[in-house]
């Protein structure tokens, strides 16, 4: 199976590319983040003429994420427990039904936490902690569990064409890194890294600057596996190509592949 992340940047501004893209890569799930568009008018019939069945968790304007299946899903989960206040709409869980057993897997748009002087940052730590309380429970049920999406964090130097450039940023604060790493310590698998080490793996180029001809990028789009399903895992591609089409988002898809 073909499990993608992706942000999109906007569904209705990537109708054109979007469709496109998946009846290219074909991934046989997929997680959207960064929609923006409330869930009554999110434009599913492109997608579901292709085959996938279309779940979201939208807001109007900004955030929103999504899941497109090919599988039907059992069950949904929509927002990231842990604070009934937040009314951000950041993260949708599904679990769906595989030949090997059920798979769970989450879309996740975690907070970018820009200016760090502001109260975004200590929103995005906080969201963060509460990611790795889910995510905690959600190792507890030993199940084959993939926590996919834009996460806002460039893990490591060699992540980015410049750490110099980053250095006030929120995506490589010592915080967001460290906060990144108790994640992986708790047992989730970085599927990149499992399989890749190469440096200069990037997922985001800025529209400015001309990022993305001097391949100025960085990687913030993970795919994070439980033990069950990172023994599953057979690669990861960073489908970068798509950056250079008309109309892209400045990120591009990562596409795991599992044995599942």
């Amino acid at each position: 199976m073909r499990i993608a992340t992706w942000n999109i940047n906007g569904v209705k501004a990537r109708l054109e590319t979007a469709p496109a893209w998946l009846a290219e890569s074909s991934p046989d799930i997929v997680c959207f983040q960064e929609i923006k568009s409330v869930d009554e008018a999110f434009p599913a019939e492109p997608f579901e003429r292709l085959g996938y069945n279309v779940v979201t968790h939208g807001q109007k304007g900004f955030n929103g994420v999504a899941l497109l299946s090919k599988l039907p899903f059992d069950e949904v989960t929509r927002g990231l427990p842990g604070d009934d206040t937040d009314v951000q709409s950041r993260y949708i869980e599904a679990v769906v039904s595989t030949p090997q057993g059920a798979l769970r897997v989450a879309s996740i748009y975690l907070p970018n936490g820009n200016p760090i002087d502001t109260d975004k940052f200590p929103y995005k730590l906080a969201w963060m902690r509460r990611l790795r309380a889910h995510a905690a429970s959600l190792l507890a049920l030993e199940e084959r569990t993939l926590l996919c999406g834009d996460y806002n964090v460039i893990p490591e130097p060699e992540d980015c064409f410049d750490p110099r450039a980053w250095m006030g940023d929120a995506l490589y604060q010592p915080e967001s890194r460290a906060a990144w790493r108790t994640l992986l310590n708790d047992g989730w698998t970085d599927c990149l890294r499992a399989v890749d080490g190469r440096p200069g793996r990037y997922t985001f180029w800025d529209y400015q600057a001309g990022a993305r001809q001097k391949n100025w990028g960085i990687r913030i789009d993970h795919i994070l596996a439980s033990p069950q399903a990172a023994d599953r895992l057979r690669g990861v591609a960073i489908e970068d190509h798509v950056r250079d089409w008309d109309k892209p988002s400045d990120h591009v898809p990562v596409v795991g592949t599992f044995d599942l």
